[in-house]
């Protein structure tokens, strides 16, 4: 694996690391706040991202790489129809987790082409 794309691979690790860690932080900081169900679905989001980290750095084959993309685009949308949708204030916490689970769908998209340019390369 080149430099560049090693650097990709780490920074989709970072991206999804980071945002995993901060969807489980969430979880003691409202803890009074929230229903067993949004605590559930902040455990569950946030243990989901960390997994992602094995397949991303052991680069499996392009179905996970789709399958973490569309999860964390899953988990964008949500957010925007929960939070700013519905009128509640962003939150800088919100925002370093936004930005890091758009970092992971670029650079997982980014990924996928150089895979791709990689494989016909090869063919030629």
């Amino acid at each position: 694996m080149n430099m560049k794309l090693k650097a990709l691979v780490y920074g989709a690790v970072a991206s999804t690391l980071i945002a995993g860690v901060l969807h489980l932080a969430l979880v003691p900081m409202f803890f009074k706040q929230m229903t067993p169900n949004v605590m559930i679905f902040f455990i569950a989001s946030g243990l989901a991202q960390l997994f992602w980290i094995i397949p991303t750095v052991k680069r499996w084959i392009l179905p996970w790489y789709y399958i973490g993309i569309g999860g964390t685009i899953v988990l964008i949308l949500l957010w925007i129809i929960a939070i700013p949708g519905s009128g509640y204030p962003i939150r800088e916490m919100d925002v370093a987790i936004e930005a890091s689970q758009l970092a992971f769908v670029i650079l997982s998209v980014i990924i996928i082409k150089k895979n791709r340019e990689e494989l016909n390369k090869s063919d030629i």
